[in-house]
């Protein structure tokens, strides 16, 4: 007699149940609400005709969650991501796989992204040269190694020489005096271990449509880059620095007068190996006779306290002007246009690209020159000032990790303090043929089942997987207006139920008073 408002109070009440998880839930990052579902109960008949027998209750036929989209909020963690559309995060925590919508990461303590409950997410790992390996998804690990300095080997310069610029009246060229060339153009190259050197390139106009190039290095013309550089190579002037560093670290520590002696040792040697390269290379005689000075009393750099070898060698080399050798000739067509058959009738004959050797000096330790394959593809000669357009080169300077953000598309970019930039990972996402059957497991993760069907993983934008956002949280999909309503209904429903049970106990007593 009682089934049907038993069976109503116990519907009533796990609604109740859950509208007051929902409700508890409303600030749960990655949230999705619950909807019970319920179905009447209808007892068999042994004639097998019912259509007359009233029903015998309720039942909680299933508990349905709401897989829809929560509202978006910004986050200042740069490590919360969020999920814009379908799709739920692969993580793995004690080897077992789970899924989830919260998107709260943070790194620990070998790179990898965990979540609040230590479970790592997953995706595709990236080589050293920032390629994304696709494959199985793996726990995602941050490499956090600095970027290895790549030596520049390739540069190229686009530019328009005006066709009304003139030929320089001053002659000959010189990298020091802008009387000398039309135009200087500088570009930032590396040496192989990622040091940074200016290329400058300097263009001469000769007649209508030929342009000289001429190049330089950290300022420097690179015949008197290339003459310094015997300092390097001589075999006296390293076992006169040798023998310089052996005073000043020997033992007992040396006085001043030694330390003097080695120093003059050393430009007594450096100095006449300078003067032999730059004669060799043309060096004019008051050129010779200014070098020469450097070296010989009473104006002997050597002989100035606390000169050292390095200081003796910028001293020797200031200002040392070397006859320019042009590393190339430019020759334009009346169109305006670069014509390299034209260039090839030159004597010598020329071709793009140039092959420019730059000289390394001081001995920084790397390779003594970079050798740079420089093209000018693209540029013109056109009415109108001469400007430059952008210039490249596929060098770059050693660099650590400074941040990392994860893009619409998953894949997590870190930034360098060198100003590159590479791919480190790229997050997948996981999908199912039906969301509603994956199984519950707390902590803002489901599994899947028999009733999901297997995940389907894909990149972020791919196919029905929504996109990532970056520094922001899915909320809950919880509408706690509509809940609170809904748990008035619920209450009135179970206050109905009971309400029912009470009659049936008064009906119930009434009989049982008949005499």
């Amino acid at each position: 007699m009682f089934q049907q408002g038993l069976s109503g109070l116990n519907g009533a009440a796990k609604s109740l149940d859950i509208i007051g998880n929902n409700i508890a839930n409303a600030s749960t990052v990655g949230f999705k609400g619950s909807q019970a579902q319920f179905a009447d109960l209808y007892a068999n008949s042994l004639n097998g005709v019912s259509g007359n027998n009233a029903g015998i209750g309720v039942t909680v036929a299933r508990i349905a969650q709401q897989f829809t989209q929560g509202n978006i909020e910004t986050s200042a963690n740069p490590l919360d991501i969020s999920i814009n559309g379908g799709g739920f995060f692969r993580t793995v925590v004690n080897g077992a796989t789970q899924y989830s919508r919260n998107g709260q990461f943070q790194l620990d303590k070998t790179g990898g992204l965990i979540n609040a409950q230590g479970a790592q997410l997953t995706g595709y790992l990236t080589n050293t040269d920032g390629v994304i390996l696709q494959g199985s998804p793996v726990p995602i690990i941050i490499d956090s190694s600095d970027l290895k300095p790549i030596e520049t080997t390739k540069a190229g310069f686009q530019l328009n020489l005006s066709s009304t610029s003139v030929a320089p009246t001053k002659i000959p060229f010189n990298a020091m005096d802008p009387l000398t060339y039309n135009k200087q153009t500088v570009l930032e190259v590396f040496d192989s271990l990622g040091g940074s050197h200016s290329m400058g390139m300097y263009y001469v106009k000769t007649t209508g449509g030929t342009w000289d190039v001429y190049a330089s290095n950290d300022g420097v013309a690179i015949e008197a880059k290339a003459a310094a550089q015997v300092m390097i190579a001589d075999q006296g002037v390293k076992d006169a620095r040798a023998a310089y560093l052996g005073v000043i670290h020997g033992s007992p520590a040396p006085d001043g007068p030694t330390i003097l002696a080695a120093q003059q040792a050393y430009s007594a040697v450096a100095g006449p190996a300078l003067l032999l390269a730059a004669q060799a290379a043309g060096a004019s005689q008051e050129q010779q006779d200014h070098l020469t000075s450097l070296f010989t009393a009473p104006t002997d750099v050597g002989a100035i306290a606390g000169n050292t070898p390095d200081l003796i060698d910028k001293a020797l080399t200031a200002g040392l002007a070397l006859p320019a050798v042009k590393v190339g000739t430019l020759v334009f067509n009346t169109s305006g246009e670069l014509s390299i058959a034209d260039m090839a009738l030159l004597t010598p004959a020329q071709s793009l690209p140039f092959n420019i050797t730059l000289p390394i000096f001081p001995d920084n330790g790397s390779k003594l020159n970079l050798n740079i394959s420089t093209d000018f593809t693209g540029s013109t000669q056109y009415t109108g000032t001469t400007s430059e357009r952008p210039s490249s080169q596929n060098g770059q300077s050693s660099g650590h990790l400074e941040r990392f953000a994860a893009g619409s598309d998953g894949v997590i970019l870190g930034q360098y303090s060198n100003g590159k930039s590479r791919p480190l990972a790229q997050i997948v996402l996981a999908n199912f043929a039906s969301v509603d059957g994956l199984t519950p497991l707390g902590n803002n993760a489901w599994a899947e089942s028999a009733s999901s069907g297997p995940p389907q993983i894909g990149a972020p934008g791919e196919g029905k997987m929504g996109k990532l956002r970056s520094q922001s949280i899915e909320v809950s999909n919880v509408d706690l207006t509509a809940e609170l309503v809904n748990m008035i209904t619920a209450q009135r429903v179970y206050q109905a139920n009971a309400q029912t049970i009470k009659t049936q106990d008064s009906v119930l007593q009434t009989l049982v008073n008949l005499r």
